[in-house]
């Protein structure tokens, strides 16, 4: 079979491709559809490094084609999204309805392929850039057979991110005013389910001007260029605050939540920067391994405002996934809208190239 292969400098697609035997905890999955993310490219670009060969993608849906002896909740023609969350199931954080603390979830790589022969490493425990992969049973999540897959593909990874980050780790408040930096397919889903939870206003920020349209179809009130600077002052200039309670000490008037989705210190320092007293910045980015956060210590404890990472969108993918879908039917989510194009699997250089160039929200590979 097929899949896109990351060589140690560059990917690409390889024929030759098999996957491991299905374990008795495991299930095999034939992919359907699969989001590009910016993770697949910063293993590229060497911004996360991984053992090479590997297979890449992270973000699918597909068919169940097979499940180990163990396997009970789950047949094959059933349909899936695919979580990249391979936690053990049976911990005290997972028991207790915290599986992204699940020490057995990251990190734990397994040789899930031979690429002519030869062992070949998986990624994200999903490795949905390939035309089937085998997974643990728990990270398949079954969902209605009317759900467009090339849809629901993305649930697996920017959807369940975006909107867990703000339904699971801030308890935003209808009128509360919130901060997005980057809109791209996190941020386009932290705005969104901004406007699910009724906060107001909802700022985006980004350097790339065209993404204004794509921010305010998901919920954006507000749409800062921040190509120039200055997105601290018209992320403030945007709130119905008086000057003279901004320039006290500390400032104050600024947001209850901000929400970083570039991983980059110097926007995370800004999201700080914005944020009323008391409030909370949630970092959702992954920057490289070595950057560093440099923020006077002041700015937090005076005033209690907080930093906190997210990873995952703090989510349980088996009760946050059909809560998702459920919001889709009834219209609320937007996800048909996210996809801004489909391409073969031989196009995946066209969608880098496309991705780069900012001319999508996702684009999505098609089987």
């Amino acid at each position: 079979m097929k899949g896109i292969i990351y060589d140690g400098e560059t990917a690409g697609v390889r024929e030759g491709l098999e996957t491991k035997e299905v374990g008795p905890a495991e299930v095999k999955v034939e992919m359907v559809a699969a989001g590009v993310c910016h993770s697949d490219l910063s293993v590229i670009d060497g911004t996360i490094k991984w053992q090479a060969p590997a297979v890449l993608g992270h973000e699918g849906a597909g068919i169940i084609s097979e499940v180990g002896s163990e396997v009970d909740s789950l047949e094959p023609g059933d349909h899936v999204v695919l979580s990249t969350l391979a936690s053990c199931g049976h911990c005290e954080w997972c028991s207790s309805g915290h599986p992204t603390f699940c020490r057995s979830s990251i990190g734990n790589m397994r040789h899930a392929f031979t690429l002519d022969g030869e062992p070949t490493w998986d990624f994200a425990a999903t490795s949905v850039f390939a035309q089937e992969t085998v997974v643990r049973a728990i990270q398949a999540v079954k969902i209605p057979d009317d759900v467009p897959l090339e849809s629901a593909c993305l649930i697996g990874c920017g959807v369940i991110t975006g909107v867990g980050t703000v339904f699971n780790k801030t308890p935003v408040e209808p009128g509360q005013a919130a901060a997005v930096f980057g809109v791209g397919g996190i941020g386009l889903n932290v705005i969104q389910a901004l406007r699910i939870k009724g906060a107001a206003p909802i700022i985006a920020v980004d350097t790339n001007p065209s993404k204004e349209a794509l921010a305010r179809q998901f919920g954006a009130t507000h749409f800062i260029d921040a190509s120039e600077g200055g997105g601290v002052e018209a992320v403030r200039a945007a709130l119905p605050t008086e000057e003279n309670v901004i320039a006290q000490f500390m400032g104050a008037g600024g947001v209850a939540y901000s929400y970083d989705c570039v991983g980059h210190p110097a926007v995370v320092s800004d999201a700080v920067d914005v944020l009323d007293w008391g409030g909370l910045c949630v970092v959702v980015g992954v920057p490289g391994p070595d950057a560093r956060l440099d923020i006077p210590i002041n700015k937090l404890n005076l005033v209690e405002r907080a930093i906190t990472g997210c990873r995952y969108g703090s989510s349980r993918p088996h009760h946050d996934i059909p809560q998702l879908i459920g919001l889709y039917r009834s219209g609320q989510l937007l996800l048909d809208e996210l996809v801004t194009e489909t391409y073969p699997l031989e196009a995946f250089d066209q969608v880098v190239h496309d991705m780069h160039e900012g001319r999508l929200a996702r684009g999505v590979l098609k089987f």
